[in-house]
């Protein structure tokens, strides 16, 4: 096989056994919170997320993100002091440790001996041969408030007394948009290189890197690249303009984002840095013997 015929290859979905056995997996996880008695009068938004959701997920990272959004509560925050006025405080019984132990028990009751609730952030369910692994994450509705408008998320609260604010639906919108924009080469692209990532890693080539982050790398690729003749023609530009750019600091202006376009993708709490970026790209151009 050419080294085109299998970029291309590569660019491809999940194949059709995959998608069964995720939507199997996304629709157990509906019938389990639906049966839960608990949650009769909680409004909740159930939706997929992540590389599922966004359809740029891979055999091997082919899990299933399932949010579950208790919408009885609305957080916030302001970009500055004064921002918004707040309303009444919330005092239901709805907290974050309600909603967690809620679901958990609905996972168990559903996927007995199935589930692992170590984690600070999500409840993970085992996956099975009718089924694929899934992460069950309870969150909040969430609502940034700016000086012209408001962003509306979600707020996740972790274990361990931290919390993150996730912009799913933004993710969603925008990898849309650049994939029409692209001609729908966009989330080939991404699936392209999050294959080469796990290649790269299971062959000892390099080391693992979050599948979130890879596709945020191709998000801030140029739309050009992805009108180039070939897939090795727009590997090469992806490659070469994530090396290229990712050279030296983080500068002051221009810089990228994460793939909701929300976030910076480089900051100091960050779980990744320009050098991994830049790494990765030079490791992928060598092991594909690119000149």
């Amino acid at each position: 096989m050419s080294l085109e015929s299998q970029l291309a290859a590569w660019t491809a979905p999940s194949s059709d056994t995959e998608k069964d056995k995720q939507e199997r997996t996304e629709r157990m996880i509906r019938d389990a919170i639906s049966e839960h008695e608990a949650f009769n009068n909680c409004s909740l938004k159930i939706y997929a997320k992540g590389s599922y959701a966004n359809n740029t997920n891979v055999r091997l990272d082919s899990d299933v993100d399932i949010a579950v959004e208790c919408n009885d509560v609305l957080y916030w925050d302001e970009s500055e002091k004064g921002t918004h006025n707040p309303g009444t405080p919330y005092e239901g019984i709805w907290t974050p440790e309600k909603l967690r132990s809620e679901l958990l028990a609905a996972m168990r009751s559903k996927f007995p001996g199935q589930i692992d609730s170590s984690g600070s952030t999500a409840i993970q369910i085992n996956s099975s041969s009718a089924r694929v692994d899934a992460d069950v994450v309870p969150c909040f509705s969430f609502r940034y408030h700016m000086k012209y408008g408001s962003r509306d998320g979600t707020k996740v609260f972790k274990t361990d007394g931290s919390n993150i604010v996730n912009y799913p639906a933004q993710q969603l919108e925008h990898g849309v948009d650049k994939n029409k924009r692209t001609n729908y080469a966009y989330k080939k692209g991404v699936r392209l290189l999050k294959r080469l990532e796990n290649l790269m890693y299971e062959s000892g080539e390099f080391r693992e890197l979050p599948s979130f982050f890879i596709e945020c790398l191709v998000f801030n690729c140029p739309d050009e690249i992805f009108s180039k003749p070939n897939w090795t023609e727009r590997l090469r530009g992806l490659l070469f303009h994530i090396w290229n750019e990712l050279q030296g600091e983080e500068p002051s202006t221009d810089r990228w984002t994460e793939a909701n376009d929300c976030f910076f993708l480089f900051h100091s709490s960050q779980k990744w840095s320009r050098a991994d970026g830049r790494e990765f790209a030079n490791a992928a151009w060598n092991y594909l013997e690119f000149k």
